[in-house]
């Protein structure tokens, strides 16, 4: 009894935070390519899980440009109700006007009180449009200053980019197989001391059911000081490897999944950043290995094209295919 404990304990241990359901249930991938996990959450409210402030930091630039034009438009369009419904004089130098003319003349003039230009055409009239311009304009000023902050924070929030191989491949090294694939830093600033975890998850039958294991990967190089150019992971295959003896029709059969999860400082921030990706079994290539990335200068300097990162070469020795050593096999 005291060992299935430990055991359960230890399985609970290798579930990364998915939790055992997650893992019983899942058919999808759990990591995508850009880092967002595939799970959904249900049971609670929309305003108690909704993050204006960290959506606006990571959603695209466009999203973001849209967002606070749309938000400006809006925020007008209110301000130009409320000289709408004031009547005919509450602008002046508005005379006669429809009421969709009103809204219209209500909302540049809002457009005025908001960003500070005031062209002295139009202007609020009375008491009550000049108080509401006043609470026009109070928003006006926090509208920029939020959507300055806002900006500043997103130009000065450290991240990593970070580009990975399309594909993993099982290639030969040394004098077996090995499990590879190549990551980059997209940006000319330096990421130091970066530091690599791979993890291995397949479905297993586990009490006449199947369920999601969680294996890390020993890598023959965990952590490099500087990442200048490029960096071949390698994953070999031996004994100790929970891939040693799988084909890839037991990798299909199983679901693996290869889970990336890279750590770094960014010599800018001097802070730590992070990277995660994934890939799938029918994203691993068999029998193939990388091109190479160096490409010969004039002038001596270490020259790597980054378009290479992704172009793999198969094996044409037919003499020697491919293949993960078997659980029955020696090495030579």
């Amino acid at each position: 009894m005291l060992r299935r404990k430990l055991n359960q304990n230890e399985e609970d241990l290798k579930d990364l935070g998915f939790g055992s359901k997650v893992t019983e249930r899942s058919k999808l991938r759990l990591l995508n390519h850009d880092g967002s996990f595939n799970v959904r959450r249900a049971g609670v409210s929309f305003l108690q899980s909704l993050s204006f402030y960290h959506s606006l930091l990571t959603m695209p630039w466009w999203r973001f440009h849209l967002t606070i034009f749309a938000s400006f438009a809006i925020v007008n369009a209110i301000f130009a109700a409320g000289f709408m419904l004031l009547g005919q004089g509450a602008i002046s130098g508005v005379t006669d006007a429809s009421a969709f003319e009103r809204f219209l003349h209500g909302f540049f003039l809002s457009v005025h009180t908001f960003t500070t230009v005031g062209y002295g055409h139009l202007s609020p009239s009375g008491i009550m449009a000049n108080l509401w311009a006043t609470l026009d304009a109070f928003v006006g000023l926090l509208g920029f200053a939020l959507a300055t902050g806002l900006l500043f924070a997103r130009f000065s929030r450290p991240t990593a980019r970070v580009i990975y191989s399309d594909n993993a491949i099982i290639a030969p090294y040394k004098k077996g197989t090995a499990l590879e694939f190549r990551v980059a830093n997209e940006r000319n600033s330096q990421l130091i001391e970066v530091e690599m975890k791979v993890l291995y998850a397949q479905m297993e039958q586990s009490g006449g059911r199947k369920v999601r294991r969680f294996y890390e990967l020993e890598l023959e190089r965990r952590r490099v000081a500087f990442m200048p150019l490029h960096w071949t992971v390698v994953h070999p295959i031996d004994e100790k490897s929970p891939l040693y003896g799988l084909t890839e029709s037991d990798l299909m059969e199983r679901q693996g999944e290869i889970l990336i999860l890279i750590t770094a400082v960014d010599e800018i921030y001097s802070q730590k950043v992070h990277s995660r990706s994934s890939y799938r079994h029918d994203e691993i290539v068999w029998e193939a290995t990388f091109k190479d990335m160096f490409i010969p200068t004039d002038d001596d300097i270490v020259t790597v094209d980054l378009r290479n990162l992704h172009k793999i070469e198969e094996i044409t020795d037919t003499k020697k295919p491919l293949k993960p050593i078997g659980k029955g096999e020696k090495s030579e």
